[in-house]
Order: structure tokens, then C-alpha cells, then sequence
């Protein structure tokens, strides 16, 4: 059974890296949340390392950047592991073919299709029509309030045709204020039940975790796992990643889950255990806010 803890410096001593979602957890997809910059800033003066992981399609230069608009300041973390990064890579060593259909919104996502340098011979990617594609590269939904249903009849076309979905973000939805929108987990969720091949490189699967621990051997550190504390609001994604890894988890109730988990500034006991049991997620801590 999960432990509900008051603040973050309860527990923090026993773990010397923190691997922190973003949305819903530092921010609201509009602006930062000052008491969870504050555990951050203090955790990192006592020693620890901040490694921000998030299932952002975006570069870690570009998430950077957003983070400086929210208001998220840069000395609150140390440095950023992105899901567009680690599918990035994979998109530029061919796993979805060379031409690609995109999916998302092209002023948010150029990013993602910037030469990737860290590559020996990475191949020459084109954006195409659907009908020329080899296969499709899904950074989020044309229409984010849009039922992903609408795109049934591109994805039997592109199952027919064998074509593997490469998903930059497993999130099925993200809060940006007080609005839910439909995020790329979701779109690659429904070619699955459809009979497609979704590709996934964020939360919770394995290859952002492998370039976390990466972003933390640049930094020169060697932290074994046991010494790490994944912190995030989505229990499908951060929570079930954590699990996934044999790392501590810290679930935000406040965030995705707060109706469910009746939690204005603590969640509410009973809530959350039938919530995490519905679920089958078992954090090793829970709070409201992270602070």
C-alpha cells in the first residue's frame, strides 16, 4: 500500500536523483507551480540531481525553451530526457521507413524532424502524403479536442498497407489549464485496437529510462537504481515506467488522477486506495502537490 507523504523532504535524503515529469507535476501547460520549483530548487541544494522526464515530443532543447515561458527556472533541475528525443533517434535510423506521413501540429513539432547529429549515416527523412508513405510518425493529433476516431479511416488504410505508427508521446491526455486535450498515446492506442503497429519510446517504456540514466552518466554521475525516485501524476505512464524499472515512485494525486483521488491538497485515504486498485498500480509514496 502506498505511503502518503506531506512534502517531498520527507523522503528525499534516501534517494540522490529524481526523475521528474513535467506536466501536471511542475506545470499546468500554462504555468509553473511554485511550490513543486521550491522542492526542486531545494532538493538540488542539498546535492541531489534533478533529471526532468518527460513524454514531450519535443527536443530536449525545445522543452528547455517552453519551460522558460512557463516559468519553470533553470535551476530546478539538471538536466531533461525527452520521449522526442529517444524517438527521434529511432526515427531517424529507419524504424518507420524514410518517407513518412506526420501527424500533430507542424508550428509546435518542426522540431522533431531537425538533423539529429548523434547518429552515424542517419537516413534522409521526407514528409508525404499518406498514400506515399512507409510509414507514420505521430507527435500528437491534428485537432487536440478532436475524438481520435476521426482518424479510423487513415488507419485502415495504413494498416492494410503494413505501416508502423511511430508514437513521440505515449500520454493518452494532458490537462493544459483546466482543458483536456487528446495527446499521440492516445491516437497510437486506437491503431493498436485497430490491428496497426504503434512503436512507443516515452513512459513507461523502457528506452526513456535507458536515456535518463544516459543524461545522468553526461552529468558524470553513477546513481544505481535503488537510489533514484520517479515523480509523476499519470499512473499509466510514470507510475507503471517506475514499476516497470524497479524504481521508488512518487504518484502526484492532484494532477490526472484528482477527481478519482478527491484530492484538493492531500488526496483523500480511502479514494486513493480504491483508485490505485482499480488502477493495479502500487506508488511507493503518494501526494497531493508535489512541495
Amino acid at each position: 500500500m502506498t505511503q502518503i507523504i506531506e512534502n517531498l523532504s520527507d523522503i528525499s535524503d534516501r534517494y540522490d536523483a529524481l526523475f521528474v515529469d513535467l506536466w501536471g507535476c511542475m506545470h499546468n501547460g500554462v504555468k509553473a507551480f511554485p511550490s513543486a520549483v521550491k522542492a526542486m530548487q531545494d532538493y538540488r541544494a542539498r546535492g541531489g540531481i534533478v533529471v526532468l522526464v518527460t513524454n514531450s515530443p519535443k527536443p530536449r532543447a525545445g522543452v528547455a525553451e517552453q519551460l522558460v515561458g512557463f516559468g519553470v527556472p533553470t535551476d530546478a533541475y539538471d538536466t531533461i530526457a525527452t520521449s522526442g528525443d529517444s524517438a527521434r533517434s529511432a526515427m531517424f535510423r529507419g524504424v518507420v521507413g524514410e518517407k513518412v506521413f506526420f501527424m500533430g501540429e507542424w508550428t509546435r513539432d518542426e522540431g522533431f524532424f531537425e538533423p539529429l547529429n548523434l547518429l552515424e549515416n542517419p537516413i534522409d527523412i521526407q514528409r508525404v502524403p499518406l498514400s506515399e508513405a512507409e510509414g507514420i510518425v505521430c507527435c500528437g493529433p491534428f485537432d487536440p479536442m478532436a475524438d481520435p476516431s476521426i482518424n479510423r479511416a487513415d488507419f485502415l488504410y495504413a494498416k492494410t498497407k503494413g505501416m508502423k505508427l511511430l508514437c513521440a508521446n505515449p500520454d493518452i491526455v494532458v490537462d493544459r489549464g483546466e482543458v483536456r486535450e487528446w495527446c499521440a498515446g492516445a491516437l497510437a492506442k486506437l491503431y493498436t485496437e485497430m490491428g496497426g503497429e504503434s512503436l512507443y519510446f516515452g513512459k513507461p517504456h523502457p528506452p526513456i529510462y535507458d536515456l535518463a540514466r544516459r543524461r545522468l552518466a553526461e552529468l558524470g554521475k553513477d546513481i544505481p537504481d535503488s537510489r533514484i525516485l520517479a515523480i509523476g501524476d499519470g499512473v499509466l505512464t510514470d507510475i507503471k515506467g517506475a514499476m516497470g524499472e524497479d524504481i521508488d515512485s512518487l504518484f502526484i494525486s492532484g494532477g490526472l488522477a484528482a477527481s478519482e483521488t478527491k484530492t484538493s491538497v492531500q488526496p483523500d485515504a480511502e479514494a486513493l486506495n480504491i483508485y490505485l486498485e482499480t488502477e493495479k498500480s502500487n506508488p511507493t509514496y503518494t501526494i497531493g502537490h508535489l512541495r
